[in-house]
């Protein structure tokens, strides 16, 4: 039976984008008073979520994909289906449609000139359990990503068994496995469980994991994350020593590749040895000697930003895309980031997407890069790869 690129699972929503116009963060912030009517523009209708960002980024991309959600069999869930059909039918094939549950929702406000408010629901998403995804299908892909266990309760209850369970079933199948997160709100009951504990549950089963910064200095060192998050320039204070100590606990726990998205600062990659990645399965790097023991940090490509949703997810498409093309990894995380620049062109998750040729001939004609400036003897400035990478 012909092997599937990627299959693609985990949470999916219908996001509802309105068009605020001018108003800035100021201006909302009056706006939300008691009593006002504040006229706004049309609203986007789209698919949010793991599953639709990073699924359809792929299918764009050209990767054969597939897709595994959960929704209701509501309007809305429809209005899902709907919306994942105009890219190609066949991508819903595997969606699961449940009459008990509700479709899960986003209002996502993005004013201008700050980042982006939700108010979600988290509806089918909360009944996501290893059940739900069909292993027959695991077995003809050569990769399988999950996003978001941290707004799916099914995937975190119980210290994350499901969860676990899931990835273990889907790396047994034959599947390289890949692990992308989110960060859930502090308060809520997904903001009391043990990530970390989770984490060292889960991981031995993944290959790739993906997450930001934030989410992971929230789930492994919760001090230094309220301190950076107190000072007001979070990012800037991330150093190539941290990310080093954050990815050889992330290799120890099991890790084969780890990509930490850095918001405006780019994206590090981190890999094994040669032994390692070998194990990775049907999506495993094509020339090992080139992927080992690497530690590069990419910055951003220099664009107008029209909107940051589904960023991450696109720069998570475009590494997996490449690793899948067999590129090797300076060219793979340069996609990466091409692919999350494009994204921002447009306020959406996935129109400012172009084709993968498309993106890399942008690339190839000089596209400028954000400055990126750290300092450490250990690294060096790659000039003509433009990016920093460990001596």
């Amino acid at each position: 039976m012909k092997k599937i690129s990627a299959v693609v699972a985990g949470h999916i929503c219908l996001d509802i984008i309105p068009d605020l116009g001018t108003l800035n963060a100021q201006g909302l912030a009056q706006a939300f008073q008691p009593g006002r009517l504040v006229e706004i523009g049309d609203a986007t209708l789209c698919t949010g979520g793991a599953v639709s960002n990073t699924g359809l980024a792929l299918h764009r991309l050209g990767i054969s994909t597939t897709l595994i959600g959960k929704v209701g069999k509501d309007v809305f869930g429809q209005a899902v289906l709907d919306i994942i059909d105009s890219y190609a039918p066949d991508l819903t094939l595997n969606m699961v449609v449940d009459k008990n549950v509700s479709t899960s929702y986003s209002l996502i406000i993005s004013p201008n000139g700050s980042d982006r408010t939700f108010l979600h629901n988290p509806g089918a998403n909360h009944t996501f359990c290893a059940a739900d995804v069909n292993y027959g299908l695991t077995a003809q892909a050569r990769l399988f990503h999950f996003g978001y266990p941290p707004v799916m309760r099914r995937m975190y209850y119980l210290d994350g068994i499901e969860l676990t369970e899931m990835m273990r079933r889907v790396k047994a199948s034959g599947a390289t496995t890949s692990l992308d997160m989110c960060y859930p709100d502090p308060a809520s009951e997904a903001g009391k469980v043990d990530w970390r504990k989770i984490l060292s549950a889960v991981l031995p089963s993944v290959d790739i994991f993906l997450p930001s910064i934030e989410e992971l200095l929230w789930m492994l060192r919760r001090e230094t994350f309220q301190v950076f998050n107190e000072s007001g320039n979070f990012l800037e204070q991330i150093t190539p020593a941290l990310l080093s100590d954050l990815s050889s606990e992330l290799i120890e726990m099991g890790v084969h590749m780890l990509v930490i998205k850095l918001g405006e600062r780019g994206m590090y990659l981190r890999s094994s040895g040669k032994k390692e990645l070998a194990k990775m399965g049907p999506a495993a790097p094509v020339d090992l000697d080139a992927w080992e023991n690497q530690e590069l940090w990419a910055p951003c490509f220099k664009v107008n930003v029209a909107g940051t949703t589904g960023s991450g997810d696109s720069t998570i498409a475009g590494f997996l895309a490449g690793l899948l093309r067999g590129l090797e990894p300076i060219q793979a995380v340069t996609m990466a980031v091409a692919v999350g620049a494009c994204n921002v062109e447009a306020a959406d998750a996935l129109s400012g997407l172009r084709s993968w040729e498309e993106i890399s001939a942008r690339v190839s004609v000089g596209w400028q890069r954000l400055p990126l400036y750290i300092q450490d003897s250990a690294w060096r400035w790659d000039g003509s790869a433009e990016l920093w990478r460990k001596n």
